[in-house]
């Protein structure tokens, strides 16, 4: 059970992204839904600007998916030990960003998808980018409750 509370929301997390790998997250799919609401929203907005936006918005998704997939890659790493080190974050890193090629390869063999060495690094950075967060605002042991009721508590 251990395994699964540590490792389960990384494995759960890297299936979301194989889900979004398949030809019905491709940008034409996408595009059918945000590229009407971002009109929706911006009425005043040319084609070429919503295509954009619609771009950056997939972009975006990319850098976010795995900056969530190296957190939780980190927690599963880290098991029960707290605060951050450097090769945890480098393990997470190295895993996030070979998920990501795995992802780019298996697009490259979709109708409607390609494979893009740039969505790599985008994810990549995603990846590091979380990294940079978890070094930074380390996750603090929280401190025992006062008053006991603890199972090893020693009573007089």
């Amino acid at each position: 059970m251990r395994w699964l509370r540590q490792w389960g929301p990384a494995v759960a997390w890297a299936a979301v992204i194989a889900m979004f790998s398949t030809e019905y997250s491709s940008a034409s799919a996408t595009s059918r839904v945000i590229v009407p609401l971002l009109h929706w929203l911006f009425p005043q907005a040319s084609p070429g600007t919503l295509e954009m936006l619609h771009f950056a918005i997939r972009k975006s998704a990319h850098f976010t998916e795995y900056f969530v997939l190296s957190l939780l890659l980190l927690r599963g790493i880290r098991g029960e030990r707290t605060g951050w080190i450097v090769a945890w974050g480098l393990a997470a890193v190295a895993i996030a960003a070979g998920c990501a090629a795995l992802d780019e390869a298996h697009q490259a063999f979709l109708p409607g998808r390609t494979a893009s060495a740039w969505d790599v690094l985008i994810d990549s950075s995603g990846a590091v980018g979380a990294q940079l967060l978890a070094w930074l605002r380390p996750v603090k042991k929280k401190p025992a409750p006062k008053g006991g009721g603890g199972l090893n508590e020693v009573r007089p």
